[in-house]
């Protein structure tokens, strides 16, 4: 949501878009004060945003106060009167006009203590008056006609709870009454719903009309009141805290967000909205926290990215560490830095931020280098200072050591020991591949953490082998699995089909901790004879993919939650009968219904049940196909240049081209074909011929292709969109997150370039360019009424009625 006249600055700076709309109203608080306020009401940045765009649409209501309004104008109003502005005005009432202190609303009206409360008829009187509290059956009631029937309602309380502990002490459960519902009205309202169902305090009590019956029930439970049984959730059985209604029962927070799934308009995941945007679409949280919106600029690396940790002076992203405090290269101050990437000393965010005239070329730009008296720009600025490092050429240098390329040297000889023909060949070429990486601020880093330095100081001393299986022995975590590809890429450890691995130690642990004999020979048949079996087939030879892997685990944990759930009904394969797996399929407490069939299947097809479950048959898409939203986008992808060319490349192929992210992140260097005048790529058996300016970005992005991993990268890269880890493409998911950004839902855009296409080509023509098979070549013809061989016969028994009615009118003749 942007201000009109104002889109950058709403999006950008909103807290110093609201501090201008007002200190041009209000001129005897100081600029500094009125930040403060605002800072404090307007809260996340969607809120600070929603309130700059309303007030820079409707200034006036910082000098009337009149609603509508969102909530937090009157708020802000409230706070800056407080404060001691004079020429803003407090929130004035819809109605009578009367300024508030208090707000009370009604959409987004304000209303007066006196006009805000709507009035009901009274249930005793019958006179139309305010309500003042409301009866035991919820009917309203005066301020004159109170609801009491003169009983107290802790003796009414504990009267109940004693026909089930006759134990319990008054004082105990008094004080349970009074901590769970403060106020007298309030316990009399507990008592009338406890009095009339006793057993919300014995197991109902996802029935209980207020949720202070749920507080009660855990006070008790807590005191040790015997008989007093907490409540499980009606939705997942689970005995925790459920104090959120839907339909009429009270159920725990995950139930409540199952019930709040939508699909996300920008990834298309489903999930509960953390938001929505300014067209009333759900936006999941992960589209929230990587809008760009969100997006803000570290003050460590200067760049903008999601936040992980405020710090004083500004936000630092999940890549860079706390600052630490040191001497700031450009002015000269003690203060929390961080290390410039050009110049490898460290500055402070003020020196990051500023902008002065540069001493050499006296343009006024951002300053880089130089001194607080005389700044240097980047063009002045010596490039990659640290190549000329005066520690290393000059022993007077008043700094001695500062440098990264020093620093991270000392990093090397502190965990692998001083250079020598002792150390490991593998560990000699990743001490040079470290201390000559390009980016030596970078690798330091990576060497500092907990789970990189001591697996290289145990690999350098002898006390850890350097082997695939020594390393197989240490927990399984993203950094070692870095580690060990930064190690392959240098040349230090052979390469290994990484998932394949994971995948048999998964299995090996799992058939491990089965107590059956026979479940776990069943299981073993299943996982290692048939799943593994024909991934090693199907792949021959080639390592399988993060895809395929998850697969062949989710087919694992469905098998085992489909015997277990036999094994507690005192069933097993051989006895399971048709109408006992019905009786599975509609358990709410069976987990992976769907996936489970695959192994029901098999177990069928070898004859170890009778039961079957039919396979789900592919009727289509089940997203809508928007093919003017997807020419919309590659409009953009091919004439928007800020864009980087690599995401362009891959948003056209699945837009153009129908790839997926699966097979986009499988494209090599030797895919693609530049030749003089043309490029031709190489997605199926029959290349496809570029055009421009899609030609033009698969050049460049052939030429320039670079990806995220600092140490162990193979320099040039095979792959087209290389990745993180060193000598492996990008992943699916980054692409995936990479495509979503662009506006692109990978799922429903391929399936609308896939109908498009299968329009307007022939199967067969179809799988050979795009590399599908060719019965989905064929599945995708028909479904779009694009079928040749139907359309081919069409055309011949056309020809034929055309030759015999030409036959019919000659007879007549």
């Amino acid at each position: 949501m942007t201000a009109p006249g104002h889109p950058e600055r709403a999006v950008s700076d909103p807290i110093g878009m609201i501090v201008d709309l007002v200190s041009a109203v209000e001129h005897r608080l100081e600029p500094d004060r009125i930040r403060a306020v605002v800072t404090y009401v307007a809260g996340g940045r969607a809120k600070s945003r929603r309130l700059a765009a309303h007030l820079a649409e409707h200034p006036s209501v910082l000098a009337d106060g009149r609603s509508p309004a969102p909530r937090a104008v009157g708020d802000l109003l409230i706070a800056l009167c407080e404060a001691g502005a004079q020429a803003i005005s407090p929130p004035c009432c819809a109605e009578c006009g009367r300024q508030m202190r208090t707000l009370q609303r009604r959409g987004q009206d304000w209303y007066c203590g006196n006009c805000g409360p709507q009035p009901e008829s009274c249930a005793a009187c019958g006179n139309n008056r305010r309500v003042a509290t409301r009866d035991r059956a919820g009917r309203p009631r005066c301020a004159k006609c109170p609801d009491s029937d003169g009983r107290d309602p802790i003796a009414v309380i504990s009267a109940l709870i004693a026909e089930l502990d006759t134990q319990a002490g008054r004082e105990v459960i008094a004080d349970a009454v009074r901590r769970s519902a403060p106020r007298p009205s309030y316990r009399q309202k507990l008592a009338w719903a406890l009095e009339a169902h006793p057993a919300l305090l014995t197991g109902d009590g996802h029935l209980a009309p207020h949720r202070a019956i749920l507080r009660l029930i855990d006070l008790l439970h807590e005191a040790g009141v015997a008989g007093i049984v907490r409540p499980s959730c009606p939705g997942c059985h689970r005995v925790v805290r459920i104090d959120k209604p839907l339909d009429g029962q009270r159920v725990c927070r995950t139930c409540i967000a199952h019930s709040r799934i939508e699909e996300c308009s920008g990834c298309g995941a489903r999930r509960e909205p953390a938001t929505r945007d300014d067209q009333g679409r759900p936006l999941c949280p992960n589209c929230l926290v990587n809008d760009p919106a969100n997006l803000e600029t570290c003050i460590n690396c200067g760049r903008r990215k999601v936040v992980n940790t405020r710090m004083p002076d500004g936000p630092l992203c999940s890549s860079c560490p706390s600052l630490p405090t040191a001497m700031c290269s450009i002015c000269g101050e003690e203060r929390p830095c961080g290390t410039s990437r050009t110049t490898g000393r460290p500055w402070c965010p003020d020196c990051q931020r500023r902008s002065a005239p540069c001493s050499v070329c006296r343009g006024v730009v951002a300053v880089v280098s130089g001194t607080f008296d005389k700044p240097l720009c980047a063009d002045c600025t010596a490039p990659e200072v640290w190549h000329t490092c005066p520690t290393c050429s000059d022993p007077d240098y008043p700094h001695p050591g500062q440098c990264a390329r020093c620093l991270i040297n000392r990093r090397l000889g502190e965990l692998l020991g001083p250079p020598s023909d002792a150390l490991h060949p593998g560990l000699e070429a990743l001490r040079h591949n470290i201390a000559t990486t390009e980016h030596p601020i970078t690798a330091r880093r990576w060497l500092n953490k907990p789970s990189v330095s001591p697996v290289l100081s145990d690999l350098a001393s002898g006390r850890r082998a350097l082997t695939h299986e020594a390393l197989d022995e240490l927990p399984d975590s993203p950094p070692l699995a870095h580690l060990r590809q930064v190690l392959v890429g240098v040349g230090a450890l052979p390469e290994r089909d990484e998932y394949m691995v994971r995948l048999e130690r998964f299995l090996t642990s799992l058939l491990a901790s089965q107590p059956d004999p026979e479940q776990r020979r069943v299981l073993h048949r299943y996982t290692v004879w048939h799943l593994v079996r024909r991934l090693r087939r199907r792949n021959n030879g080639r390592p399988i993919t993060p895809q395929q892997f998850n697969s062949a685990r989710q087919r694992t944990h469905a098998a085992v939650a489909f015997l277990n759930w036999l094994t507690a009904h005192d069933l097993a394969l051989e006895t399971c009968r048709q109408a006992d797996l019905d009786r599975w399929l509609t358990d709410d407490l069976a987990t992976y219904r769907q996936t489970a069939g695959h192994f029901i299947r098999w177990a069928r097809t070898n004859k170890l049940t009778t039961v079957h479950v039919p396979a789900v048959r592919w009727n289509g898409p089940t997203q809508p196909l928007d093919d003017e939203h997807r020419w919309n986008v590659a409009r953009r992808l091919l004439h928007d240049d800020a864009l980087k060319p690599e995401d362009r490349l891959a948003g056209l192929l699945l837009l153009l081209y129908a790839q997926g992210p699966s097979a986009i992140h499988r494209l090599t260097t030797e895919d693609v074909e530049v030749g003089a005048q043309e490029v031709r790529l190489h997605l199926g058996n029959a290349p496809v011929q570029l055009p421009e300016p899609v030609a033009q970005l698969a050049r460049t992005v052939a030429a320039n292709r670079k990806g995220h991993a600092t140490i162990g990268a193979l320099a040039p890269s095979p792959w087209l969109f290389p990745g993180g880890q060193p000598g492996r493409p990008i992943s699916t998911t980054q692409l995936t997150q990479r495509l979503n950004q662009l506006g692109i839902r990978p799922i429903q855009a391929r399936s609308t370039a896939l109908f498009q296409l299968a329009t307007e080509i022939p199967a067969a023509i179809l799988a050979r360019t795009l590399g599908i098979h060719t019965d989905v070549a064929v599945a995708w013809q028909r479904l779009s009424a694009g079928d040749w061989a139907t359309y081919a016969a069409e055309v011949s028994r056309r020809a034929t009625r055309s030759h015999q009615q030409g036959k019919d009118v000659r007879d007549l003749r």
